[in-house]
């Protein structure tokens, strides 16, 4: 469990916060981040001189994508820095990135915020290779791998009017 203790925060003054948050864990259902590893998380929690409470540190890992123009299964690296901060519920203004802080709660559950932030930074679209030339539109062909035979017999009427455009 990803958590921070705020009577040992507060007590302490900093904490250290070594956690690692399986590739199989419910937080992911949904979020489209297949991870390939346990992420791990690093986080020092400490609180601001305004009564907030400001985690920072990073988080690292492998993501197993799709190429978006091949489909060829991609592993990309994840070494992300995180900023959490979380303020009493009372005193914030809608919006904004800063986190409530539930009453009477005595302990911070910090994966949520973990899971926005990657959802934030991670680049959905990933690529094998930027010279990748994808799959043939026609007949599905990978034109890594193979040339197919297809050919553009009628070019797409959607583009009529500005082709009419660049003739004048």
């Amino acid at each position: 469990m990803l958590t921070l203790n705020l009577a040992r925060l507060e007590r302490e003054g900093t904490l250290e916060i070594e956690a690692t948050i399986p590739a199989d864990d419910p937080l992911w259902e949904g979020s489209g981040l297949n991870l390939a590893e346990p992420l791990g998380v690093h986080l020092r929690a400490h609180t601001a001189g305004s009564g907030e409470v400001v985690a920072t540190g990073r988080v690292r890992g492998r993501l197993a994508n799709e190429c978006r123009r091949c489909l060829k299964p991609v592993e990309t690296g994840i070494d992300q820095e995180v900023v959490l901060v979380f303020s009493d519920a009372g005193e914030m203004e809608p919006g904004g990135e800063i986190r409530p802080i539930p009453e009477s709660v005595m302990e911070l559950d910090l994966r949520e915020g973990i899971r926005e932030e990657l959802l934030l930074d991670v680049d959905p679209f990933v690529e094998c290779d930027p010279e990748c030339k994808g799959l043939c539109p026609n007949c599905g062909v990978n034109r890594n791998d193979d040339t197919c035979s297809c050919t553009v017999d009628e070019p797409d009427p959607r583009w009529d009017a500005l082709r009419a455009l660049k003739s004048e």
